[in-house]
């Protein structure tokens, strides 16, 4: 049989050593001697002796947090030996090694795919965030050493926080954590209304002190609204937290 489909690039990609990598650009490859933490919905094939096991929102406190905020995280442990492939409405997929305490990572849930469970996470309210607000304002906040893998819908853009920055918080995909962060009404910027009429943008993430933020070309769904990640399910919660539902 001939074909482009079979050239090396689309083979399995292999390493001697386990873990997570890139099996491409849209999709994740953990090769799995243990277990790891992934987003419910997530795996699109796997080969070996493979068990997973839902996890909720990852624990009572998370899941009271969850059910307060409508921000959780839908994981499931991914354990045994062999090879998963996880991907997500074939966004693309990216890895981030955290190397301990000082690389506190907060991460809109909706680009979570999968963690090493040497790390740990819980769910933070945004500094300044209005219940009125309706921006979404609780974000998960990932503290440890270890490897995890988000997804961006396109090529995104990360922000050295030199001076004061703003962005869409439907588009914001995750932030140093040891950045100052508030929410501001964009019509403070002039961007609310003018004559009568909308710019969409009701409100914007403020960014200062010394960091990065990471942002994609495209926005979340708003809260309530139907579609999102995850095999078709409804995203819930705010839109800082589509995954954590």
């Amino acid at each position: 049989m001939r074909s482009n489909l079979f050239a090396p690039e689309n083979q399995e990609q292999e390493s001697a050593q386990p873990g997570l990598r890139l099996q491409n650009s849209k999709m994740l490859k953990i090769e799995l001697n243990g277990e790891c933490m992934a987003r419910q919905g997530a795996m699109v094939a796997y080969q070996g002796q493979v068990q997973f096991e839902a996890k909720g929102s990852g624990g009572l406190g998370k899941f009271l947090k969850q059910k307060f905020t409508g921000e959780g995280v839908p994981l499931m442990k991914v354990s045994g030996r062999g090879d998963v492939f996880l991907a997500d409405a074939a966004a693309d997929v990216h890895l981030i090694d955290l190397e301990g305490p000082q690389d506190a990572l907060s991460i809109n849930g909706a680009n979570v795919l999968a963690f090493e469970p040497s790390l740990s996470y819980d769910i933070h309210m945004v500094q300044g965030a209005g219940v009125a607000s309706g921006a979404g304002m609780f974000n998960c906040v990932f503290t440890g050493r270890g490897r995890l893998a988000i997804t961006c819908k396109g090529t995104p853009v990360v922000l050295d926080v030199d001076q004061p920055t703003y962005a869409d918080p439907q588009a914001t995909v995750a932030w140093s954590a040891g950045l100052q962060v508030g929410v501001h009404r964009a019509d403070s910027f002039g961007l609310g209304t003018l004559m009568g009429r909308t710019t969409g943008e009701a409100f914007t993430l403020g960014f200062s002190g010394r960091g990065f933020v990471i942002v994609q070309p495209s926005e979340e769904a708003p809260p309530g609204a139907v579609g999102g990640h995850g095999g078709g399910q409804q995203q819930e919660g705010g839109v800082l937290g589509g995954l954590f539902s």
